[in-house]
């Protein structure tokens, strides 16, 4: 495990160091990063996206081994978040992204002459730089549902007030024209684990390790919530800043190597429970993410919950119409919901359906998974969340005749295609929305998770809540920048956990 033997170099230099009497630094040495904060307008709001990306370590796996694959994600058009970093001797400036979501260092190269987005920011020059040493392999990063291609180089990289040396680094000479057009940064320093890494190169967090800038295997993150103030944020690497937070951190352990991934448990909105979760879902941390994602059938609870406008979706109403008496008998007669869309003929495929985690895992290992057709596949889906709110309802209780209002009032509430939902502004009325990590409740107050958008001198206000539907069997939420802002996180690379507190 590439961590493990991280840490043991880091111990054999300690060793060696204090033998041959060499002038270690302070166990104290951190590096305190300045985050930049950009607000978000509406032109960039309806370009943003999330990218969900299966990363296959063997293409000829079976496809049954597909469904405990880690799950690559990203939306970079949103980030609002970011800092300068400078790159060669003397340093070029560059404005980056602090990704905790992917693990490469990334700019524009000067030899990108066939992409326009390259000629809208910073680019690379080697020839200016008296450190610069070529490497010239090829370089292809995952990019949401595309990727950024360039060369490997490598020189030294300013973080802060301290220098990494012999960085290898991706000179990107291409970039997806719309992908890059609107984004207000120059690249991506990437902050996940070498595991996901392209070509496996060292990331510049492992190189602040092993080159002794910092000497503790931590960094925290604190973004500011004062929309007013110039600080965006601040990383701290190498330490906790306990003025960025109140009370004790509750550590969760991190669930798989490669990403900052952990298990969340049941998702409440106000009082009631959404169920989905009370078995527990992965939840990736990702700080280049504006947006708090998760799976279409419980944000359509939420943002119905909160009065965010969808579309009606004519297929939802397609479904609950034609099929809803069928399923409510289903439900209320003991067949597993799991088997009904397959049932009543919907579904070609059985047992896609699961609120159960535990037979969820046990199913997905024994399992193969079956590609449908586009229009079945939608229509199963649609099938899928109509039973699984059934479900929910008929354990409140609730009347048929209730159930059935509140299916069609959920149809109507689906995202729009772009998976952003708009809202009112005038947040007092609306509930808090609580997200539970290690058996704790971390609630979202409305003022949280409302966002302000700029729309030609207007102001027009968006849940903070955004569809992601990944995998059937694996219903992954992304906490991004909207649960951030609210809770101050440490990212114990050491102890592989991440630590949440209340911000201050």
């Amino acid at each position: 495990m590439k961590i493990k033997v991280l840490l043991a170099a880091l111990l054999i230099w300690n060793l060696c160091t204090s033998s041959f009497g060499f002038n270690n630094a302070s166990a104290n040495n951190t590096i305190r990063i300045g985050l930049k904060r950009r607000t978000l307008d509406i032109h960039s709001i309806k370009a943003a996206r999330i990218y969900a990306k299966h990363h296959h370590k063997d293409l000829n796996m079976n496809l049954g081994a597909l469904r405990d694959e880690i799950v690559y994600v990203k939306n970079y058009m949103d980030v609002q978040y970011f800092a300068e970093i400078g790159i060669g001797s003397p340093p070029q400036h560059f404005a980056v992204v602090f990704d905790t979501a992917s693990s490469n260092l990334w700019v524009p190269s000067s030899k990108c002459i066939f992409s326009i987005a390259c000629y809208l920011r910073s680019k690379y020059r080697s020839r200016l730089s008296t450190t610069y040493t070529k490497i010239g392999n090829p370089s292809k990063i995952p990019f949401g549902t595309r990727s950024v291609r360039g060369l490997f180089s490598q020189d030294n990289v300013k973080v802060g007030s301290s220098v990494i040396n012999q960085q290898v680094f991706t000179e990107v000479t291409r970039e997806g024209f719309f992908t890059f057009l609107s984004a207000r940064y120059d690249g991506v320093l990437g902050l996940g684990f070498q595991d996901v890494a392209a070509e496996r190169v060292t990331p510049v967090w492992y190189n602040m390790l092993l080159q002794r800038i910092v000497t503790q295997p931590i960094f925290s993150l604190w973004l500011n919530r004062d929309p007013k103030s110039r600080l965006g944020g601040e990383i701290l690497f190498g330490g906790v800043d306990s003025t960025h937070f109140r009370g004790q951190h509750t550590y969760v352990p991190v669930a798989q190597n490669g990403y900052w991934e952990i298990e969340i448990g049941d998702v409440v909105i106000g009082n009631n429970s959404t169920g989905l979760c009370k078995g527990g879902c992965p939840a990736i941390v990702d700080t280049g993410t504006s947006f708090l994602a998760g799976p279409t059938t419980i944000l359509t609870q939420i943002n119905h919950a909160i009065g965010a406008e969808g579309f009606v979706s004519k297929e939802c109403k397609t479904v609950f119409s034609n099929y809803g008496n069928m399923i409510w008998e289903n439900l209320v007669s003991g067949l597993q919901p799991e088997r009904i869309c397959h049932r009543i003929g919907i579904c070609t495929r059985n047992g896609t359906f699961d609120v159960s985690h535990v037979e969820e895992k046990m199913v997905a290992r024994s399992s193969k998974l079956e590609k449908l057709p586009n229009d079945e596949s939608g229509l199963c889906s649609f099938c899928e969340m109509t039973v699984f709110w059934m479900q929910v309802e008929l354990r409140k209780e609730t009347t048929k005749e209730k159930t059935f209002e509140y299916v069609n009032q959920l149809c109507e509430k689906l995202p729009d295609p772009q998976g952003k939902s708009y809202i009112n502004c005038d947040v007092f009325s609306l509930p808090h929305i609580t997200i539970t990590i290690g058996n704790k409740p971390f609630p979202l107050s409305p003022d949280q998770y409302v966002i302000r958008v700029e729309d030609n001198h207007d102001t027009r206000c968006l849940s903070g809540f955004t569809a992601l539907d990944v995998h059937p069997r694996r219903p992954l939420w992304v906490l991004g920048d909207v649960f951030l802002r609210a809770y101050h996180t440490v990212f114990d690379f050491g102890n592989l956990q991440l630590g949440f507190a209340e911000s201050a």
